[in-house]
């Protein structure tokens, strides 16, 4: 128990500053409100760095909501930047409920679309064949090397307890040379940093191929990855709330020993919860490249991996969350590419970050301001 006595002290100053555990949980609301103070506090922190660049950060930070969410051709643009960013949001909330520290979705995100390229590029998949079984098969093989690059910091945790933050960030870079490797040494299409074009059977369809049904779709780019998106934003919320191995996730997460006293396989759990976010992220790298660039090249992330665990934190690790989350952070990278310097949306990034990671510090802890007493 904390010692409630005042505190003796000769430092002049009478008051001092103590963070104690909190006793109980906060009301979903409260911690909500601490999350939306901490967003506040960054766009602020933000809107001061732009002014001192040159900028004006209000109407800077207007020309982001216009440029995104202005009208319906824009806010399609924001779905598809917010499509991976919502698997990828998913991945890491799975994670992160075990308090598995899963900074590799980057790289799971990249080995995905290497999976689902292989189908059409080996291939796998015989030319000529629907584009359901194309699609289906390129979801199926995306997941598969998630789940595997997933799978080995999973093993290395559970079998020799090696940090996943160090064994998942490092393979990020592994991944990205891998996938480099077959763009410009095997699959390169005339010494260019790319693989050919995909058939038409391989793209997800997007809203404006159904113009000709509907001329009001005419334009808009969102693609079915969302459908993919929006089914797992369900399965996750019901594995996590409603199944048994979500209560066993949650409870190793909350109190490890509790888990194994009660005979639950924490080892088994550790590879399988990489395994599952792994795939996750992996579906995102399917979903980007089959329904936006059509091809397998290098640059097909603005750095999804790591704004997803902005997402995840700042959604509280809901499913449901997530999806708003991620259309909001999918208008600031659509947008973003017209601030300048061109750094600054990453910087605002970032900044979010660090004060959802001091507001997530604020929900386990409560500020005492205590009064000093001379000797």
């Amino acid at each position: 128990m904390t010692d409630l006595a005042p505190v003796k002290s000769n430092n002049r100053f009478p008051f001092q500053i103590r963070f104690e555990p909190r006793l109980g949980e906060l009301k979903w609301w409260q911690s909500l409100l601490i999350s939306l103070i901490a967003l506040i506090v960054s766009l602020l922190v933000g809107a001061l760095l732009l002014s001192v660049v040159g900028g004006n950060p209000w109407k800077a930070y207007s020309h982001i909501a216009k440029a995104s969410f202005g009208d319906i051709g824009v806010f399609s643009d924001t779905m598809v930047k917010a499509i991976p960013l919502i698997l990828i949001g998913l991945a890491c909330s799975v994670a992160f409920r075990m308090k598995l520290w899963n900074i590799g979705a980057e790289g799971q995100f990249f080995l995905g679309a290497f999976g689902a390229s292989i189908v059409v590029l080996i291939p796998i998949v015989p030319d000529g064949s629907p584009a359901w079984v194309y699609i289906s098969v390129m979801a199926l093989f995306a997941m598969v090397f998630g789940a595997l690059w997933g799978f080995l910091p999973g093993y290395l945790k559970a079998r020799f307890n090696v940090n996943e933050v160090i064994s998942t960030l490092m393979m990020n870079y592994i991944a990205v040379a891998w996938n480099n490797f077959f763009i410009y040494a095997v699959w390169s299409e005339g010494g260019f940093q790319m693989s050919k074009m995909f058939p038409r059977a391989a793209w997800l369809p997007r809203l404006t191929d159904f113009s000709k049904q509907i001329p009001e779709l005419r334009g808009l780019t969102t693609h079915a990855g969302l459908i993919f998106a929006l089914i797992m934003v369900v399965v996750v919320w019901f594995l996590l709330s409603r199944s048994r191995w979500g209560y066993e996730i949650r409870l190793i997460g909350d109190n490890p020993k509790a888990a194994n006293y009660a005979g639950i396989q924490i080892k088994k759990n550790v590879i399988l919860v990489m395994m599952l976010s792994g795939g996750l992220a992996g579906l995102a790298g399917m979903s980007e490249i089959s329904g936006v660039v059509h091809r397998l090249q290098g640059a097909i992330s603005p750095g999804y991996g790591f704004t997803g665990i902005i997402v995840a934190w700042l959604a509280k690790l809901n499913p449901y969350l997530v999806v708003i989350v991620s259309i909001l952070f999918g208008g600031l990278i659509l947008a973003g590419r017209e601030i300048q310097p061109s750094g600054i949306p990453k910087l605002i990034q970032g900044i979010i970050l660090v004060s959802l990671i001091a507001s997530d510090y604020l929900v386990r802890n409560r500020v005492r301001i205590i009064r000093r007493t001379e000797d």
